[in-house]
């Protein structure tokens, strides 16, 4: 369904998909199915969006940005593609804007969520399920399941898959919520060693 006031030029838009007032999705945008893209938003070509989505009002998600399945974007939070942005009608910069090599790719894991307001910097990949926090400036890689805050967003914490907080219980991470239980190991994340969860118990209590 696409709000009679929605520009929708893109023909890469999965069934069930929403788009409501005044959002623009370009030609050559790509999103998956049974999404909700809000009032306002604008998804530029080249941006890539998995299934049920949601992007709240006032988003721009640019070209470079992949968005995976289930991701949650809070209401004017801001993406990046280019780490050194000049305006490319500038004469000084055209022969820089003449290909893609400007452009750094964002990835949003399956099922991340993104606060209201935070600024994901481009060349970052944040994890699945990660919780980045209203405002957070995000200016490195996120772990799967981590809870970033602050400026500049640091880890302080991890998230259960149903989204809440973890407290700490011995070698365990407990959720408050359904009583999830995880065990936190050192993975290689890029290119350096940084915790991660693994689930000990996947059923609720």
């Amino acid at each position: 369904m696409f709000h009679p006031t929605a520009l929708v030029e893109s023909e890469e838009i999965g069934d069930q998909t929403r788009v409501w007032a005044y959002a623009h999705v370009m030609a050559g945008a790509k999103i998956g199915r049974n999404c909700n893209i809000g009032d306002h938003a604008f998804i530029e070509r080249g941006a890539v969006i998995g299934d049920n989505v949601t992007i709240k009002n006032g988003v721009c998600v640019w070209e470079g940005v992949e968005i995976g399945d289930g991701v949650f974007v809070g209401p004017q939070a801001v993406f990046t593609n280019d780490p050194y942005p000049r305006s490319p009608r500038l004469p000084l910069v055209q022969e820089r804007y003449a290909g893609k090599a400007w452009l750094r790719a964002t990835r949003i894991g399956e099922g991340a969520t993104i606060g209201a307001a935070a600024i994901i910097l481009c060349g970052v990949t944040i994890g699945a399920y990660a919780f980045i926090g209203a405002g957070a400036l995000v200016c490195e890689n996120v772990p799967p399941q981590a809870l970033y805050l602050g400026v500049p967003a640091q880890q302080r914490g991890w998230v259960c898959l149903c989204g809440r907080p973890m407290h700490r219980d011995g070698a365990l991470w407990i959720c408050p919520e359904c009583a999830r239980e995880y065990e936190e190991e050192e993975q290689l994340c890029g290119s350096e060693m940084r915790g991660c969860l693994r689930a000990r118990l996947l059923t609720a209590a």
